[in-house]
């Protein structure tokens, strides 16, 4: 059974940073490209970055480019986004994302940008 576990979540302040980690089970991790998605109050989910299989390649949304980066340690089964400068426009539920046979999605994790 596939399963993805996001942490790392919490409030942090304007400027600070947070590093967000999920877990992977289930699925052969080292075989798949992984992404993160976050979802803002009132806002559709969109597409923060991805990582290729085996790391070589990531890909990020212009609005946290410079600033997010995602990693992946294959060994651990687990993806990694690490957010510097956050905003209060970052404040969101931060989501793992992999497609497989199917669409699988962990169950999120709050991150809160607020003075």
């Amino acid at each position: 059974q596939v399963r993805l576990v996001e942490s790392g979540g919490g409030l942090v302040q304007p400027g600070g940073s947070l590093r967000l980690a999920c877990t992977a089970s289930g699925f052969t991790f080292r075989d798949y490209t992984m992404s993160w998605y976050r979802q803002g109050p009132g806002k559709e989910r969109e597409l923060v970055g991805h990582i290729s299989a085996v790391g070589e390649a990531t890909n990020y949304a212009d609005s946290v480019k410079g600033r997010f980066t995602i990693s992946r340690d294959n060994d651990k089964n687990t993806v990694y986004l690490q957010m510097n400068s956050l905003k209060p426009d970052d404040t969101a539920a931060y989501y793992c994302h992999f497609m497989g046979a199917g669409s699988s999605w962990g169950r999120g994790t709050q991150v809160t940008v607020s003075s």
